[in-house]
């Protein structure tokens, strides 16, 4: 009789038990999976939070040493810090004059050289003609040349007449430590152009 009513009683429960089973486990696994992606995402936000202090950090004698290569993609991330989209390293041979393509936060193209100089070389006309020739080849709307170094006087009014949005050291220093881009467009051209500071700039890096 006990053995009837026991094997009765399982056939009417044994579903429901089974189904609370399988929730249970399913939500055992969600939690899990939860769990997982935080734990993941946390580390990748430390991480980039990391990379940001590190990059804040590094200091225009550091980037003097790196290679060209290094210097495209230092170029490249504090693009993307500003919000730059669909960027991407293309130096090399066959470059077309461009260095790093990408977007500016409001759309339009940008097109961009890197010079890795020493301090106390200029940028020459030559080199602002050759970004020109990538803005056209690439069908840019915006070009921009960055270098460690200087503008010569009559490259620095090239830029401007040609609206090349020239990044010299100082205002690399400037981007480096947190200034956007595009703030860089409102101080274009300034900032080198004076004799008392180009006097100060051979007296630093003898050139």
């Amino acid at each position: 009789m006990a053995s009837a009513l026991l094997v009765m009683f399982w056939t009417s429960v044994w579903p429901y038990l089974l189904g609370l089973l399988l929730v249970g486990v399913a939500v055992l696994l969600g939690w899990r999976l939860w769990r997982t992606d935080r734990l993941l995402r946390g580390r990748d936000r430390r991480w980039r939070q990391e990379d940001a202090v590190a990059a804040g950090r590094r200091t225009l004698a550091e980037v003097d040493v790196m290679t060209g290569t290094e210097f495209e993609e230092l170029v490249a991330g504090l693009c993307r810090r500003d919000g730059c989209t669909e960027v991407r390293r293309v130096g090399g041979a066959g470059d077309n004059g461009a260095d790093v393509l990408g977007r500016l936060p409001d759309g339009r193209t940008m097109v961009v050289q890197c010079k890795r100089y020493a301090p106390n070389r200029a940028i020459s006309n030559r080199e602002l003609r050759e970004l020109l020739g990538a803005r056209l080849h690439f069908g840019a709307d915006v070009a921009v040349f960055v270098t460690t170094s200087r503008f010569t006087g009559p490259s620095e009014k090239f830029a401007l007449v040609h609206d090349i949005l020239a990044v010299h050291r100082d205002h690399l220093g400037l981007w480096n430590n947190g200034a956007s881009l595009l703030s860089l467009s409102e101080v274009n051209g300034r900032g080198q152009g004076d004799a008392r500071h180009r006097r100060r700039w051979k007296q630093a890096y003898g050139g």
